[in-house]
C-alpha cells in the first residue's frame, strides 16, 4: 500500500470509527466493497424470491380484503428488492449481472424462502415470525456505515413493521375462529419456528464474515445476539396469540434475563443453503422463467431509451446549427 492509499485507508477507518457514513464516491477498501455487494445482493434476492411463497396465496385468500392486503404486501417486497439492487449499483455492479448470478446459483438468498406455504395460516406466520425476524435483523442496518444501504433500510423497515402487524392480526383472527383454524395456526408455527431462527445465519463461531462486517460497521450485532433478541421478543407475542413454539427446552432463564432455547439443526440449514431445501429448485426455476419471460420488456425499454437519446441528440445538433 503506497502513501496516498494509506492516507485514504486511515480516512476511511476514521469515518467508520466516528459513526460516519461512507458514500459511493468515497474511497473504500476492496474487501469492504465486495462484502457490501455480497450482503446487499443477497438481501435484494431474498426480497424478490420472497414474493413467491406469499404470491402463491393471492388468488386463494378467503376474501377480497385479504387478497388486497396480500397483493399490497407482495408489491412492497418487489419494491424492497428494487431499492436494494439500486444500492448495489452504487458499488459499481449491474443488477442484470446480479440476477444472472442468482439464477445460476452463484449468489444466495435467505434460506427461509425455500420452505412451502401449505395453508393460509402460513401467510400470517410469515408476517409474524419471518418478517419479525427480518425486522430484528434489519433495524440495526439503518445505522450501517454505507449510506445508500442505510437509507434504503429506513423505508424497508417501516414497511416490514407494518407487514408483521398485518400477519399478527391475521393470526389473531384465525385463533378466534374454529378449532380447525386454531390447529392450522399451530401447525404453521410448528413448521416455521426453526427456519425463522436459522434466518440469522450460522452460529457466531461458524460465521466467517461477521467480525469483519462488524468492524466495518456494516453489521452492528452478531448472528447469535440477534437470534437471542428475536426469541425474547417472540415469546410474549406467542403467549398473547395462544400458540406454543415446538421447543421443549424453551424456558426463561432468570440469571441471564433471557430465554434459553434448544439446539438448531444446522445440518438442515446447511442443506437448504446448498440447494437441497424443499423448494430451492422451484424458487430458482420460477425466477429464471420470469427473468427470461421479461426479456422483451427490457429490450423494448432499451430501444425506447436509445430512440429518445437519438432524438435529443438531433435536437441539440439543430440548436447548435441555428446558433
Amino acid at each position: 500500500m503506497d502513501r496516498d492509499e494509506q492516507q485514504l485507508a486511515e480516512a476511511f477507518d476514521a469515518t467508520v470509527a466516528a459513526e460516519g457514513r461512507i458514500e459511493p464516491r468515497d474511497w473504500m477498501p476492496e474487501g469492504y466493497r465486495k462484502t457490501l455487494i455480497r450482503q446487499i445482493a443477497q438481501h435484494a434476492h431474498s426480497e424478490i424470491i420472497g414474493m413467491q411463497p406469499e404470491g402463491n396465496w393471492i388468488l386463494r385468500a378467503p376474501s377480497l380484503r385479504r387478497k388486497a392486503i396480500l397483493l399490497a404486501k407482495v408489491q412492497d417486497e418487489a419494491g424492497h428488492g428494487l431499492y436494494l439492487y439500486s444500492a448495489t449499483e452504487t458499488l459499481g455492479v449491474d443488477r442484470t449481472e446480479l440476477t444472472e448470478k442468482l439464477i445460476d446459483s452463484r449468489q444466495k438468498y435467505s434460506s427461509i424462502f425455500n420452505y412451502p406455504t401449505l395453508t393460509y395460516a402460513d401467510i400470517g406466520v410469515i408476517g409474524w415470525l419471518v418478517d419479525g425476524a427480518a425486522i430484528c435483523n434489519q433495524v440495526p442496518l439503518c445505522r450501517s456505515s454505507y449510506g445508500p444501504y442505510a437509507r434504503a433500510m429506513v423505508r424497508i423497515c417501516k414497511e416490514e413493521s407494518f407487514h408483521q402487524r398485518q400477519g399478527f392480526e391475521l393470526l389473531m383472527t384465525l385463533m378466534a375462529g374454529t378449532d380447525a383454524q386454531r390447529e392450522m395456526v399451530q401447525d404453521a408455527v410448528n413448521r416455521w419456528w426453526w427456519p425463522s431462527l436459522m434466518m440469522f445465519g450460522p452460529a457466531d463461531g461458524d460465521s466467517p464474515n461477521t467480525q469483519q462486517s462488524m468492524a466495518w460497521r456494516i453489521k452492528r450485532h452478531t448472528n447469535d445476539e440477534l437470534r437471542q433478541r428475536y426469541v425474547d421478543m417472540s415469546m410474549p407475542q406467542a403467549e398473547a396469540l395462544g400458540v406454543t413454539f415446538p421447543d421443549p427446552e424453551l424456558r426463561w432463564n432468570p440469571e441471564r434475563g433471557s430465554y434459553d432455547y434448544g439446539a438448531i439443526d444446522w445440518d438442515e440449514f446447511t442443506a437448504v443453503v446448498k440447494g437441497a431445501g424443499p423448494c430451492n429448485a422451484q424458487r430458482l426455476a420460477h425466477r429464471r422463467a420470469a427473468h427470461e419471460g421479461g426479456q422483451w420488456v427490457r429490450d423494448a425499454a432499451s430501444a425506447y431509451a436509445a430512440k429518445q437519446a437519438e432524438r435529443a441528440a438531433r435536437r441539440q445538433e439543430g440548436e447548435v446549427a441555428v446558433a
